[in-house]
């Protein structure tokens, strides 16, 4: 090498192409960074259903490994048999509910939207009588209402359409629930070996978490449905099968699924004369004050305190977003973004502390 070349060489700075540079590096490294945000924002979007399928499936397995764990405080077989043995009666459940109800609910349907669809034009009228509300606005008012609980019913109804779905989100659970061991296992791979512990803890909080909520859940549709059904069949209520299997299947929505069994109620007891009407309504806030006060302190709360309106606000959004599947998962998901929340911060702190 010349004289002058070495002395071009001396002079020379490195470039924006120039890697070595360490200021090139941060900025491409940062670039980087913003560049995989936005396109997982996009994947995000553009895979929701499926990711919301996985999420449904998670969900599921919760529900079996739940079983599982406690079935083993009272029977010490291997956890195999055991899981087995909810899955058989899950479904035997499923099969006995279909068969005895199954006949008689499903030619209640159209009953029930006729009812409902009569005793709203009859409030309309009303209120718009007493001028509480324009006869404009309370005929698109219950038009909207009247397509939204027409989709309803159809949507049950129709149920079947959806054995795809379902089926996906079954053998996911059932797979996961097998051995949760190792899918968490094959997650941690992927992450640095130090972030590996934290991971393990966050993922355990997260299962313990989504246990308890999924068992108040459970317990939670069980006595709302069977209460309402046996109290409204009491009180002489048409259709008190039918409303309490759907007052059972809306408490899976807190919130949003007591203010809508509590219309429903109210609509179809009006129908049969006032003391029907009034009988509906007292058995949906004693239903709804043994499950707020009672089952959701004792077995959700106390591991998953969510604020009302935080959890309202995500199914509103969420219901916007993805549907009928994003409203049902809604909970679960705030749940599980809470609890990763709060772990990240007390790993934070730790380490902090022990620097």
């Amino acid at each position: 090498m010349s004289e002058a070349q070495a002395e071009i060489k001396g002079l020379e700075q490195p470039g924006p192409s120039d890697f070595q540079d360490p200021l090139t590096a941060r900025e491409f490294k940062r670039a980087a960074v913003w560049l995989g945000m936005a396109l997982g924002i996009v994947l995000i979007w553009a895979l929701a259903q499926p990711l919301l399928l996985i999420m449904a499936g998670l969900v599921f397995a919760a529900i079996l490994d739940g079983g599982t764990r406690l079935l083993g405080r009272v029977l010490p077989i291997g956890r195999g048999w055991r899981l087995a043995i909810v899955a058989i009666a899950g479904l035997a459940f499923l099969i006995w509910t279909f068969y005895f109800t199954g006949s008689s609910i499903s030619a209640q349907f159209e009953a029930f939207r006729t009812v409902v669809v009569d005793q709203f034009n009859k409030l309309s009228q009303w209120a718009s009588a007493t001028g509480i509300m324009p006869r404009s606005a309370g005929q698109q008012f219950g038009t909207q209402l009247m397509g939204s609980i027409g989709r309803l019913t159809s949507w049950v109804g129709t149920a079947l359409g959806a054995i795809s779905s379902l089926a996906m989100i079954i053998v996911i659970g059932v797979f996961v629930a097998i051995e949760p061991r190792l899918y968490e296992r094959g997650v941690a791979w992927m992450l640095p070996i130090d972030k590996r512990a934290d991971f393990y803890g966050t993922s355990a909080r997260m299962g313990f978490t989504l246990r308890r909520l999924m068992a108040g859940r459970l317990l939670g549709m069980a006595v709302e449905g069977v209460g309402t059904w046996i109290l409204l069949m009491i009180g002489g209520v048409p259709m008190a099968a039918l409303l309490g299997i759907l007052t059972g299947l809306l408490a899976f929505l807190p919130n949003i699924g007591a203010i809508v069994s509590g219309v429903l109620l109210a609509l179809v007891g009006f129908s049969a004369g006032t003391e029907t009407g009034l009988w509906a309504i007292g058995v949906y806030f004693v239903v709804q004050t043994v499950d707020g006060y009672l089952i959701v302190p004792t077995v959700a709360k106390r591991s998953v305190d969510l604020a009302p309106a935080l959890v309202l606000g995500a199914q509103v959004l969420f219901g916007a977003l993805f549907g009928i599947m994003g409203l049902f998962l809604a909970d679960p998901i705030v749940a599980m973004i809470k609890v990763f929340l709060e772990e990240s911060a007390g790993n934070k702190a730790e380490n902090a502390g022990g620097a």
